[in-house]
């Protein structure tokens, strides 16, 4: 019963549903003790010659109308109770994508995506029909058990029914029993489908590589196994749940065999009448729910226990970056870096140290260096997914820790190195951060990113759809559509985080040369190719999580040190493959 203490925040919230259907629900059970007691009534009446056909059938017609009754109180309550548990499922599912939301990426690498996955559907739903089922067994069993049992006792006969509750006690024993044993394989069986969830994700991912290296069989193997786990875990809950059944089914027959050999005896004794025992062995009926609903109740407890225990552990994660409540000027700003040091955790060497550098309204900046240098860090610092904890940054004046931390990410519109795309059109794909963009507005984001001759060569146009992560397109399309769509939302930071990558030469030229003419944006460009850093104010050179080189292109180019060495290499290379 923990389960209902946990989401007693949810039943407060729904009091008006769950208060409402427990009450119709006492009345239906109420009505439902009518019918056996009349019938009793009818059945001495007929021994007895007292009743007449006319009376009988108006009493039968009476109950048929109650019964009709119970029929529609019975519609009633459950579409207030079963909606009220299926709206749990919404909140549930919008507070989870809440708390993902507000995570950075280090918790994504604690948990899978399949596990994720799992625990907002499989884990929601037992919580759900927690919510529901189990709330409606609990309080029919409770209710119907109890008013059966008071009218049994108190009006027919209570020696009868201490004889048929004999065999309560043991049920209870094997079912509680039996509901621990459930707990421990339904939370098994939970994370074996975090695992089949998450093998399936990621082959489906990886599918085009699976098929580039030949790996079809293996992987079939590994996801035969996987799923063969899963198999396992699913039939051990099963054996655990096929207990219930047999207990309970065994535990009703042996109370109705008690009952109906001690009542007939007592009818025989003349301490009972016929009628009485009739009226006790429908009631004794009605109470064949109520022991099933028992043993349902501890199956839907226990599943949905250890389903909460798992979207529970998720919800007490608090995010480690949280947001302050300081307004950021409406204008652009200097953007102020001072890291004194940064280090990931665990690493004993900063991955960024003494890097300082003033960024004003609507020059570039480009960043460059090798690999394991230090500039995808600073791009996660920059947008705060990692915190900084010895240096600051600031944007006019303001340090970024005390900023409203949705408002200070608006602030940038960032294109990474590895572009993604969602299964829709184009141009809903360029108009993901502004979806109130005219078609004009998305077409001259894609002129600008050098996407829009390309895209009018499709048959459908801007209407194209990409496939799931823009399989259908190539990799410098994706790209030119990733540029576009982070142009269009016109942010006061554009980063470019190595995202020229998969253009060639003249496309990056033209690219760079259309951002240079928006001067309202400031732009940090990070790339490998330093061709791409031609057109930047001021570029870092990054060695070793510090700033080795600083100065513009040309500055850099004529100094000789890494840069000017890579460029010259890379410009060879390029005159190569154009002679070949």
């Amino acid at each position: 019963m923990q389960i209902f203490w946990q989401l007693r925040w949810y039943f407060r919230q729904q009091w008006r549903r769950y208060g409402g259907a427990i009450v119709i629900l006492i009345l239906v059970s109420l009505f439902e003790l009518l019918p056996p007691r009349a019938i009793g009534w009818i059945v001495d009446g007929v021994v007895t010659g007292e009743i007449t056909l006319p009376v009988m059938l108006s009493w039968l017609a009476g109950i048929a109308v109650l019964w009709f009754v119970v029929y529609i109180l019975r519609i009633i309550w459950r579409v207030w109770l079963f909606g009220a548990a299926a709206e749990l499922g919404t909140v549930l599912r919008n507070r989870l994508y809440r708390h993902f939301s507000s995570h950075p990426p280090v918790f994504f690498e604690r948990y899978k995506t399949g596990d994720l996955m799992a625990r907002s559907t499989n884990d929601v739903n037992a919580v759900v029909m927690t919510a529901g089922e189990g709330v409606l067994t609990a309080a029919d069993s409770l209710i119907m058990g109890l008013a059966v049992l008071f009218v049994m006792t108190t009006m027919l006969s209570w020696e009868l029914t201490v004889l048929a509750l004999l065999p309560m006690p043991f049920m209870a024993m094997a079912v509680f029993r039996f509901g621990r044993q459930l707990h421990s394989c339904f939370s098994e069986s939970q994370a074996a489908f975090s695992d089949l969830t998450d093998k399936t994700q990621e082959t489906l991912n990886g599918v085009r590589m699976i098929r580039a290296f030949g790996l079809e069989q293996r992987q079939q193997a590994d996801f035969a196994d996987v799923v063969d786990r899963v198999g396992e875990k699913n039939l051990a809950v099963e054996k655990v749940d096929a207990k219930f059944d047999p207990v309970i089914q065994l535990t009703i027959g042996m109370s109705f065999f008690l009952s109906i050999a001690g009542g007939g005896y007592m009818v025989s004794q003349g301490r009972l009448t016929l009628g009485d025992l009739t009226a006790f062995a429908l009631y004794q009926g009605l109470m064949i729910w109520p022991m099933l609903a028992m043993a349902w109740l501890f199956n839907i407890l226990e599943r949905g226990s250890a389903a909460w225990k798992r979207l529970q552990h998720i919800f007490d994660e608090a995010p480690e970056i949280v947001s302050g409540d300081a307004a950021l000027a409406a204008t652009q700003q200097d953007l102020q870096v001072d890291i004194e040091a940064f280090y990931w955790n665990g690493q004993t060497q900063p991955a960024l140290s003494e890097v300082n550098v003033t960024l004003q309204p609507g020059q570039m900046l480009g960043i460059a260096g090798p690999i394991g240098s230090g500039k995808s860090t600073l791009f996660s610092l920059l947008l705060r997914q990692q915190e900084l904890k010895q240096g600051s940054i600031s944007y006019g004046g303001i340090s970024i820790t005390e900023a409203d931390l949705h408002h200070w990410r608006s602030r940038f519109a960032v294109v990474s190195q590895s572009p993604f795309l969602f299964s829709r059109s184009i141009a809903e794909n360029i108009a993901l951060g502004r979806p109130d963009a005219s078609m004009a507005q998305i077409r001259a984001a894609a002129q600008a990113a050098c996407i829009d001759e390309d895209i009018i060569q499709f048959p459908d146009g801007y209407e194209t759809l990409v496939g799931e992560k823009g399989i259908t397109l190539s990799g410098g399309q994706k790209q030119r559509i990733s540029i576009a769509r982070a142009l269009l939302l016109e942010a006061e930071i554009l980063v470019l985080d190595d995202a020229l990558s998969a253009v060639d030469g003249k496309t990056e030229h033209r690219i760079l040369a259309n951002l240079r003419q928006q001067q309202k944006q400031t732009v940090i460009v990070i790339a490998h190719r330093l061709t791409a850093l031609e057109q930047a104010d001021t570029v870092l050179v990054l060695q070793h999580g510090q700033i080795a080189e600083q100065g513009d292109h040309q500055t850099l180019i004529g100094a000789g040190s890494w840069y000017g060495e890579m460029y010259r290499y890379q410009q060879l290379e390029q005159a190569i493959k154009e002679a070949k």
